[in-house]
């Protein structure tokens, strides 16, 4: 065996060794390592290689042991959840309501209360990913979402075996690897819209991942050992649950996201968007000022809108044109009048 590959064989045992693993899963992955010194002796390596340095690589870089503390002071959440969105104050209540029920039983050793899954559902802008990166947030957790809209295969979900040459983790796998913990929250984004074809596979996939009984021993198909999920808050939206299967809308605690009124946007927009938007375009905070009576047409530009997208885009082509007068020469500190709001208005 040359002394190459001893080497970079060598350099697979030592990341091996130096992870912390299950002790099983270490023991699969020193057979593996063991077969491939086996296999270069007779020159048949090269493949087998690729196969076992990527395993390796994938199964040391998973949170087997690493986790979050979570915070359960509940006026710290409500200050988090109240400072990023306004209103929504149905949904906050139900949250803390859950968020007791785990304070009341999380140094408890036999409990058997698990956190429920919330199902956010609403129009699209009403709010559904914030709020649930506000959750983790207000929890102390990590935070990662994964798509759903046009997925059209549960091994996307759950991986590919190593048979194949390209195989690799499914998004679980992924998001666990991307978050570093193994309790972060991982937001199920738009469950409702995956492929047709797939709906019934992904759904099977789903009610596994959302199933306490089920979850504490996930199996991805690349890493085939069990993963234990069951410290992960899920969280999922939706648009509407027509399209959810009913064994997966068993295990989902859905939750309505309400259309916001015109009073709610102009709040939201004055004192949260607006001061957002001049930050990120690196104006400072006195640059645009916007009269009271304008905001009625800043809010509805296109008519009716559930949610608060169009007022978003609205406000930052807003802020651009005022960086672009600035950078012009045009002055350093712009008021938005009923006169003059159609000159800052964005064209859509």
């Amino acid at each position: 065996m040359d002394e190459k590959l001893t080497s970079d064989i060598q350099k697979i045992k030592d990341q091996l060794d130096s992870a912390a693993l299950p002790s099983s899963l270490k023991e699969k992955a020193q057979e593996m390592i063991d077969r491939l010194v086996r296999g270069s002796k007779y020159g048949n390596y090269s493949a087998d290689f690729e196969v076992v340095q990527r395993y390796v690589d994938w199964i040391t870089h998973l949170p087997w042991d690493k986790s979050t503390k979570d915070i359960m002071d509940l006026g710290h959440v409500r200050q988090i959840l109240d400072q990023h969105h306004y209103g929504l104050d149905a949904l906050k209540e139900r949250f803390l309501e859950y968020l007791s029920v785990m304070v009341l039983n999380q140094n408890k050793a036999d409990s058997l209360f698990r956190a429920p899954i919330l199902l956010l559902v609403g129009l699209v802008g009403t709010g559904k990913t914030t709020i649930s990166q506000s959750i983790a947030e207000a929890l102390g957790r990590k935070f990662d979402r994964i798509p759903f809209g046009g997925m059209s295969s549960a091994l996307d979900l759950r991986g590919q075996s190593r048979v194949h040459g390209e195989a690799e983790p499914g998004l679980i796998i992924k998001s666990l690897r991307r978050s570093g913990v193994k309790n972060p929250v991982i937001l199920l984004d738009e469950i409702d819209r995956v492929s047709d074809n797939a709906r019934g596979e992904i759904m099977g996939v789903l009610v596994e991942l959302l199933d306490p009984a089920q979850n504490s021993t996930f199996v991805d198909h690349y890493l085939d050992y069990p993963v234990d999920l069951s410290q992960v808050m899920f969280i999922a939206t939706a648009n509407n649950t027509t399209h959810i299967s009913t064994a997966v809308m068993d295990r989902l605690e859905p939750i309505l996201m309400p259309s916001y009124s015109d009073e709610e946007k102009i709040h939201i927009a004055r004192d949260y968007i607006l001061p957002t938007q001049i930050k990120k375009a690196g104006l400072s905070p006195n640059t645009l000022k916007i009269d009271d009576a304008v905001w009625a047409k800043i809010t509805r530009p296109l008519g009716f809108d559930a949610g608060i997208r169009t007022l978003e885009r609205t406000i930052e082509g807003m802020v651009r044109k005022i960086a672009k007068m600035i950078v012009e020469g045009k002055g350093k500190e712009f008021i938005v009048t009923e006169q003059n709001v159609k000159q800052f208005l964005p064209t859509f």
